[in-house]
């Protein structure tokens, strides 16, 4: 599951809404502001892209897209 929090935040500093990502997910806005929110699942290579997206290097990865 994605944090969050951390993402969210991102998405501020960046001033990107979820219907970035889900241009970049090619979804619904809606499906993607679930999927950054955690009640729909956010796959691998969709974690990729909004990685890609929101600039977050590969040694952060897991600290956007796992949490404990």
């Amino acid at each position: 599951m994605p944090n969050t929090r951390k993402l969210k935040a991102r998405m501020v500093e960046l001033g990107l809404t979820p219907k970035d990502v889900a241009d970049v997910l090619n979804i619904a806005p809606a499906t993607a502001s679930q999927k950054i929110n955690g009640i729909c699942p956010l796959y691998l290579h969709e974690a990729q892209a909004v990685a890609n997206l929101l600039k977050i290097e590969d040694s952060a990865f897991s600290d956007y897209f796992f949490t404990c």
